[in-house]
């Protein structure tokens, strides 16, 4: 693995213990829908669930996680909701709901980790 892709995996796991730990259970990591693309953290929160993007970047970096969910991003996320939902028993009571989760590492210090929700 290159360090992006070990920097990415970091920040995955991250916001997986982040979703935790407020509560959310964490039912895929990493789910591939096809060529359509994957959904890096699938999660319950409650009834609701929960399709989470998340972006890492090093401190300083130009652009800050959340600015990189675009409008094609968003219904990249979206096409693949609707996949999830369709192999895995429709819409919950709750619907679904697109969040992301940022992750800023500086080159020192702990990371900041950011959860917004329904991002799209």
């Amino acid at each position: 693995m290159n360090a992006t892709g070990a920097l990415g995996r970091y920040g995955e796991e991250l916001a997986a213990r982040l979703l935790t730990e407020a509560g959310m259970t964490v039912l895929a990591r990493n789910w591939r829908y096809g060529r359509a693309g994957e959904i890096d953290i699938v999660a319950r929160d409650g009834d609701t669930v929960v399709i989470c993007e998340v972006k890492t970047r090093r401190a300083g970096t130009f652009e800050h996680p959340m600015e990189a969910v675009t409008p094609a991003k968003a219904e990249r996320l979206r096409h693949l909701a609707g996949g999830w939902l369709e192999r895995h028993g429709g819409v919950p009571s709750g619907g679904v709901r697109i969040d992301l989760v940022g992750v800023v590492v500086p080159a020192r210090g702990a990371p900041l980790v950011e959860h917004v929700r329904g991002v799209a």
